[in-house]
């Protein structure tokens, strides 16, 4: 076995152990494997030739997210921002740990850290990829329920937000996602196309 095959195997094992479960088909997944899996098959459908080292920060975006829960965090918008700030120290963290189990250079470690906590969003091109694709994957697969939970307003602002944060390949790649009339109509609102 290859380091990546065991450091994605060892990624997959722990987000499997998530408690939260989302049905998906009739069939139940582990939340956070869901999402690793999502992440994963939009990174290589949307840059086939992403480095190992996007590939792992993909795989790993969220791993053992529940161990952290948004509640043990004041419910507010400095709560919220340093629950993120956190978690993202938390994931590189325990990616850390386990490539360094299946024998990754420090070099390749603290360039998947970097990646996972997002530095130089917009100047570094891997780190802009990895974003695009956590974008892309929220506007597919979670943006309907969000929409179900808020009101048209705070939709338009959180579309803008998401929007800002994509290249230009991003943005395209956004618009040819199956979206349900409505939710296409609210997008082209908020983006004033």
């Amino acid at each position: 076995m290859t380091p990546f095959q065991n450091a994605s195997q060892r990624i997959d094992a722990e987000n499997a152990q998530d408690p939260n479960s989302e049905i998906v088909q009739s069939k139940t997944y582990p939340k956070e494997l869901l999402y690793s899996t999502r992440m994963y098959e939009k990174l290589l459908d949307f840059f086939p030739n992403a480095s190992q080292e996007v590939q792992i920060a993909a795989k790993a975006q969220h791993i053992c997210r529940w161990k952290m829960p948004r509640e043990s965090y004041t419910m507010d918008r400095i709560g919220y921002l340093k629950w993120r700030e956190d978690l993202k120290k938390f994931h590189a963290k325990t990616t850390a740990t386990i490539l360094e189990e299946c024998g990754y250079s420090q070099e390749f470690i603290d360039r998947v850290s970097f990646l996972i906590e997002k530095k130089l969003l917009k100047k570094d091109e891997e780190t802009q990829l990895l974003e695009d694709v956590i974008c892309l994957v929220f506007l597919e697969h979670y943006f309907d329920p969000f929409v179900h939970k808020h009101d048209r307003e705070k939709m338009k602002n959180i579309i803008l937000k998401t929007w800002n944060k994509m290249s230009d390949n991003g943005h395209q790649e956004a618009l040819k996602i199956n979206y349900s009339a409505e939710n296409l109509e609210l997008i082209k609102e908020a983006l004033g196309l």
